[in-house]
């Protein structure tokens, strides 16, 4: 018994370093987290309001996406516009959603011909984007977040 306990004592006196616990300051640790925080991921995507029954954070992007695309594309139909030549353009729009949930435009690439034809596109699409039901902003840590993405809109005038 007297050298299990002779044995018990010099392990946990060998051992004790494993126990010595590293002090470390606030500030280190978010450093260790900005580090290791991938920031080109969300935990919740932006959303309208019809896609928060979904679960799948797949689903709630497509859905997001799906929607977006149909109302902005909803609203081009709606306009009257006037062309001498056939328009069939893929225009790309690079948007932001603020951590607000509002919806702005970036960028949007256009072909001349388009341009040419349409030449208030960029203001038709900026009128579309206005009459979009409220955005819920993507959600990172707990946190909402501004989140960039592109969507590309088919652009067909006979």
């Amino acid at each position: 018994m007297r050298q299990f306990c002779a044995t018990l004592l010099i392990l946990l006196v060998c051992s004790c370093e494993y126990f010595n616990v590293k002090k470390t300051t606030p500030e280190a640790i978010l450093e260790e987290d900005l580090r290791t925080f991938n920031w080109d991921d969300v935990d919740t995507y932006p959303s309208f309001r019809g896609c928060d029954s979904l679960l799948l954070k797949e689903e709630k992007k497509a859905c997001f996406e799906s929607t977006l695309y149909s109302e902005i594309n909803e609203y081009l139909q709606s306009q009257k516009i006037v062309v001498t030549q056939h328009i069939n353009d893929t225009v790309l729009l690079k948007l932001r959603v603020s951590k607000n949930g509002q919806l702005s435009l970036l960028d949007a690439k256009i072909d001349s011909l388009t341009k040419q034809e349409i030449p208030e596109i960029e203001e038709i699409i900026l009128k579309g984007i206005e009459a979009l039901p409220e955005i819920k902003s993507a959600i990172k840590k707990a946190q909402p977040v501004r989140t960039e993405f592109e969507l590309p809109l088919i652009i067909k005038v006979n």
